[in-house]
């Protein structure tokens, strides 16, 4: 299948040397346009580049003025213009910033804070309980900002909304106090700890310097086909680096506008209210939405007309027409009616369903990503998408598969100015994470092409080793189970037979919205079908043996990754 490029045009980026640059050069190309749309008390409100620039110098100011300029500063909560603020304030003014996962246990969120030296926190009101909570755990916390306090919040000596905050600043501001804005960005200085979502069971505090953020946002920039005329919902959480950086950070650098999405159960009443042209996703939500949009077709009983439309499309589409826009206008109109394209990253994603979104007009271009590398490391260019790939690395970026003599597959390495500093107070963990002459160990496997694309085959931490020595990764048999519309979600792994010897199982999460009425006994028996279909295509070894109804969704990181080492 041919991939038309349908995403021409984009101007070419600027290249930010860093964070103080990305916002002052903002404020001057795009001034008052929105950066963000926000809901707030069900009202919706716009912030301007210029409001972002220039809050950015009070609320530094006033981190200077309390003592907190160059020091360690937490901020947890959900998305939020001042979130954003917040984070590029710190950055700038020689600090270190630490998004907190909101979800994680008030013990835990405690633990990381302490651990990264935390001498302020900003929180967004919806943790406003959980803050106090957690205060007495926190002896090393001078300051409490609350971003968007409750009605009747009242300001004290440690406690502050973010409003008085920044008045703070500016009145200092106006009286000459320089003390942040004469402050020299050191590119190489630690600018993020960020801890890992602990998918494995384990979190580690990423040090991302200022120049590993930069070549992240450049990189991300110059890789992708946005530019001021895109808007976007933002729908991931802000502490993801994803997020933070390819969703925030670089698409202020190109003058994008972008909805904050308020609660996931709005997510499509926002897409059809804003009406993006462009989204950044993790495949969950982009295989939610197109599981939808298939029981939607199968209920209303037109499955077949739509493939054989998609089909006749795929024709027209050879004959260089191109009229996917009207032919699923309805499909299109769901998302708003202007959704063009989608960067999907964070786990694999089915080529059937790339195929799908692409015969629907929606472009999604697959890409890699990995904390340690801020995040970017590879992606699908517009007119140049490799199914089963994940692209190409990025600019400034360079990747090597470290593979034995004979094999396909290796170890992702990965070069680059983007690549961390290492693990936080963990010289250990550092050491180990990279080899004598300075690749990164991504720990995923995977092979590249004569052309540069990359193949991600799995986890080196997830590989199953069968009896016969043989190397199985769950994710390739994940993606072979993904299509299958009876199962909403799946993890392969490996279970012990009678013999003691460990078994390929896929246990699997029924879709309840497509097999209503039925009991689990016919469940089971309609999985083990759809398995034995799926065997026939995989060699002997990689055959799944065993399958497990589970009626439950896994539980999974807020990046949404499953969190395997919960499963029992």
């Amino acid at each position: 299948m041919r991939m038309v490029n349908n995403l021409k045009g984009a101007k070419a980026p600027k290249v930010i040397k860093d964070l103080r640059d990305l916002v002052k050069s903002g404020a001057d190309a795009f001034g008052h346009k929105p950066l963000y749309h926000y809901i707030e008390k069900g009202e919706t409100l716009k912030y301007s580049y210029k409001r972002l620039y220039h809050e950015t110098l009070q609320i530094g100011t006033a981190l200077a003025l309390k003592g907190l300029m160059g020091k360690g500063v937490a901020v947890i909560g959900h998305t939020h213009p001042r979130y954003t603020a917040t984070y590029i304030s710190v950055v700038n003014g020689g600090g270190h910033i630490v998004p907190v996962d909101p979800d994680l246990s008030n013990e835990q969120t405690a633990y990381f804070m302490n651990f990264a030296e935390v001498e302020a926190v900003f929180y967004t009101e919806k943790l406003a309980e959980k803050i106090e909570a957690i205060k007495p755990l926190l002896p090393g916390v001078k300051l409490y900002v609350a971003i968007n306090p409750k009605d009747g919040f009242t300001s004290d000596e440690m406690n502050i909304s973010i409003l008085d905050f920044i008045e703070l600043g500016k009145n200092a501001l106006k009286n000459g106090d320089e003390t942040y804005t004469s402050y020299e960005v050191v590119p190489e200085k630690m600018a993020a700890v960020i801890f890992t979502s602990g998918s494995t069971g384990t979190a580690k505090g990423v040090m991302l310097s200022t120049a590993n953020l930069t070549a992240a946002i450049n990189a991300s920039c110059q890789s992708t086909p946005y530019d001021e005329r895109n808007t976007f919902v933002s729908v991931l959480p802000p502490h993801h680096t994803y997020e933070m950086t390819c969703g925030h950070l670089a698409l202020m650098n190109i003058g994008a506008e972008v909805l904050i999405n308020d609660s996931l159960k709005h997510v499509m009443k926002n897409f059809k209210n804003f009406k993006p042209n462009a989204l950044m996703l993790v495949p969950l939500f982009a295989e939610t939405m197109h599981k939808k949009i298939w029981a939607e077709v199968k209920k209303k009983g037109i499955e077949g007309k739509l493939k054989f439309a998609m089909g006749f499309d795929n024709v027209l589409l050879g004959c260089g027409i191109d009229v996917r826009r009207k032919l699923f206008k309805e499909i299109i109109d769901s998302f708003g009616g202007n959704l063009k394209s989608i960067i999907c990253g964070g786990a694999p994603l089915s080529p059937e369903l790339v195929k799908d979104f692409y015969a629907f007009g929606i472009t999604i271009l697959e890409g890699y990503g990995i904390t340690e590398c801020a995040p970017l490391v590879a992606v699908n260019r517009a007119g140049k998408v490799k199914l089963k790939s994940v692209g190409q690395p990025v600019q400034g970026c360079t990747v090597m598969i470290d593979k034995t003599p004979g094999e396909e597959t290796g170890e992702i390495l990965v070069k680059g100015d983007n690549v961390m500093m290492g693990y936080y107070k963990n010289p250990e963990a550092t050491e180990e994470a990279f080899t004598e002459d300075g690749w990164f160990r991504t720990g995923d496997i995977g092979r590249m092409d004569k052309d540069g694309y990359i193949y991600i085959t799995g986890r080196k931490k997830n590989v199953i080793i069968l009896s016969n020595g043989k190397n199985v990764f769950p994710e390739e048999i994940e993606e072979y189970i993904e299509p299958i519309d009876i199962i909403l979600e799946s993890v392969v792994m490996a279970r012990e037979n009678e013999a003691g010897e460990p078994t390929i199982t896929a246990i699997c999460v029924p879709n309840m919205e497509i097999l209503d009425g039925k009991n689990d006994d016919e469940i089971y028996e309609m999985m083990k079908a759809e398995i034995a279909t799926i065997n026939q295509s995989l060699p002997s070894y990689k055959q799944i043996r065993q399958v497990e109804l589970r009626n439950e969704p896994f539980e999974r990181t807020t990046s949404k990754k499953i969190q395997r080492f919960k499963i029992k």
